[in-house]
């Protein structure tokens, strides 16, 4: 039985536009891929300065609190005393 030139060639043309498409496609995901490495390191530098936005934090509080301890501390030394005089 002969080959059936239409059906042939109608055969290459789609052969042809699926690889079209699934060429298409990988590089559609390799750069969703590249994206997402990118994203991901973002991530991971943005939870190093959250980690360091908290260590600094962390250290204004620890300042505050012996601050108004000291306050507290010289308060009583001052209630009953009227600035000197000039």
């Amino acid at each position: 039985m002969p080959e059936d030139p239409i059906a042939h060639s109608e055969l290459a043309a789609l052969t042809r536009r699926f690889e079209e498409v699934a060429e298409k496609h990988d590089r559609e995901f390799g750069i969703i891929k590249s994206d997402l490495t990118a994203v991901r390191l973002q991530i991971g530098n943005l939870d190093q300065k959250v980690d360091n936005l908290v260590s600094t934090v962390s250290g204004l509080e620890q300042k505050i609190d012996r601050n108004q301890a000291q306050i507290v501390e010289l308060l009583p030394q001052l209630v009953g005393q009227r600035p000197a005089a000039d």
